[in-house]
């Protein structure tokens, strides 16, 4: 059975930084894309960024890219995403997800296996 679990969120102050991680097991993930996504109420669940476990090769929105960073740790099968400079409109419960890996990886729908999500606030 496969579980991706995020680690706690937090209350930070605009400009500052968090880190997640998302502890993934169950299965082998070769072959696998990782990603994160936030949604906030009233709107769809957003693509924020996605690593592919087998290279590293990394992909961002348009709104976190120069701030965040995606990453992974295969001997922990463990994918972080660090945030920086961060601002109030990146308030959203974050979910870590993983899919085989297809194409630009941008999509909900591409994702199998999804987290049970985390809540990042973010003050001004």
């Amino acid at each position: 059975q496969v579980q991706l679990v995020e680690s706690a969120g937090g209350l930070v102050q605009a400009g500052g930084s968090l880190r997640l991680s998302c502890a993934a097991s169950g299965r082998t993930f070769t072959g696998f894309a990782v990603g994160w996504f936030r949604m906030t109420p009233g709107k769809e669940r957003e693509f924020v960024a996605r690593i592919s476990w087998t290279t590293g090769s990394a992909d961002y929105a348009d709104s976190v890219k120069g701030r965040f960073t995606i990453s992974r740790d295969n001997a922990k099968n463990t994918v972080y995403l660090q945030m920086n400079s961060l601002k109030p409109e990146d308030t959203a419960v974050y979910y870590c997800a993983a899919g085989l890996y297809r194409a630009a990886m941008t999509r909900t729908r591409d994702y199998q296996y999804w987290g049970q999500g985390t809540q990042v606030t973010v003050s001004s």
